[in-house]
């Protein structure tokens, strides 16, 4: 069922691709660990754009992707991203946008190493 104001299904399933998120959980004594890999289907945007991270340090963000909001709890900064290409960002930060009753796609927007 689609959230009011969300991401159409249609423009998804027409314009969207799958993605898989392993959202972070911490640091461990080997490295990031990260929880149960999930599908999402998200709009992708391969275009280049300078985002400030979590600590309000200016990066490069080479992906945005456009997910709905109820996948919010699955992209935390440090998540691993599978694209449809093989590779395997990392998220960046995220902006939540949320139209409520306004005519606006409500969605996640997340910037991707």
């Amino acid at each position: 069922m689609t959230m009011p104001g969300t991401l159409p299904g249609w423009m998804l399933k027409r314009m969207g691709w799958d993605v898989t998120v392993e959202p972070y959980q911490g640091a461990g004594p080997y490295g990031p660990t990260y929880g149960a890999p999930v599908t999402v289907r998200a709009l992708m945007d391969a275009k280049r754009r300078l985002v400030r991270d979590a600590q309000g340090a200016e990066t490069i963000s080479e992906t945005t992707l456009r997910v709905r909001l109820d996948h919010v709890d699955d992209f935390p900064p440090g998540s691993r991203v599978t694209l449809p290409d093989s590779t395997q960002p990392t998220v960046i930060t995220t902006s939540r946008h949320d139209g409520r009753s306004l005519p606006t796609p409500s969605h996640l927007e997340v910037a991707l190493t």
